[in-house]
């Protein structure tokens, strides 16, 4: 569960994800009885991480007035660092900026394409990787809400 409340914040892993089948596991060790309430939680907190994740980059981007190019390029820059195409950029920082250089690089490329106004395409790039991560500290505040739920629910089961 702690390393799904870290992914929540890291961009392009799956924390709440992980969060839920760590609960799903347990629910397979002490029966599912006495997760309900901390299962729901987990699986509505899924839901709401992934539209979180999906409006936080697109209203940040939005409000910024980056086009669809821009948009565009960052989940093409994203992409490619996911699949090497582009390097991860260890040298500066390890994987997790490259996860943060590709998006920013993308919509930095597709907004200059689109606009061909170099102050415009990097207010785009800046736009759309700060409202990624406070996409990403959102999710990250509720996967631990949702494992905080689960200790709660489950503690006097655990501890006797």
């Amino acid at each position: 569960m702690i390393i799904g409340v870290i992914g929540s914040v890291v961009p392009a892993l799956p924390g709440s994800s992980l969060v839920l089948i760590a609960i799903l596991l347990w629910g397979l060790v002490v029966g599912f009885g006495k997760i309900g309430v901390a299962l729901g939680v987990a699986i509505a907190v899924l839901v709401i991480s992934t539209a979180v994740d999906f409006l936080a980059t697109f209203w940040g981007a939005k409000k910024a007035g980056v086009s669809r190019w821009g948009q565009i390029g960052a989940m093409v820059g994203l992409v490619a660092v996911l699949f090497g195409l582009l390097p991860p950029a260890l040298v500066v920082g390890g994987p997790i900026i490259g996860l943060l250089i590709g998006p920013f690089l993308g919509a930095f490329i597709g907004e200059f394409l689109y606009r061909r106004n170099l102050k415009q395409a990097l207010k785009a790039a800046v736009a759309v990787v700060a409202s990624s991560l406070i996409g990403n500290l959102i999710q990250g505040i509720l996967a631990l809400g949702a494992v905080i739920v689960f200790l709660i629910t489950t503690w006097s089961s655990v501890m006797g």
